[in-house]
């Protein structure tokens, strides 16, 4: 999965040719490592379609105070400079496969 920086973040996220799923997210959260399969199984089903990135916030907080980042996992729908959608916890499979289908489709 492709770790976003602030030194990548333009050239993978806002200069993306596709939309993209970052997920804001640190290595202590219980919930963000439930998350991380269920992401890994989109970003495979939905390659060349949709993009998918992490950002830890303990190794880039410039990122995650751009996104306002209160609480974690956060997964953040963009398109270019553009939040599309946000999905706050880990609420299972259902929301974020909904979040990867309105970003394909919008």
């Amino acid at each position: 999965m492709l770790e976003i920086t602030k030194d990548n973040f333009n050239s993978e996220v806002t200069e993306s040719d596709i939309p993209v799923v970052v997920d804001l997210w640190a290595p202590w959260c219980g919930p963000c490592r439930a998350l991380s399969p269920v992401l890994d199984k989109l970003a495979t089903e939905y390659d060349g379609k949709v993009k998918v990135g992490k950002i830890n916030v303990d190794e880039q907080p410039e990122l995650a105070q751009a996104f306002n980042a209160r609480s974690i996992p956060m997964v953040v729908a963009m398109r270019g400079n553009d939040v599309q959608n946000v999905v706050m916890g880990f609420q299972g499979e259902p929301p974020l496969r909904e979040l990867f289908e309105k970003l394909i489709n919008e």
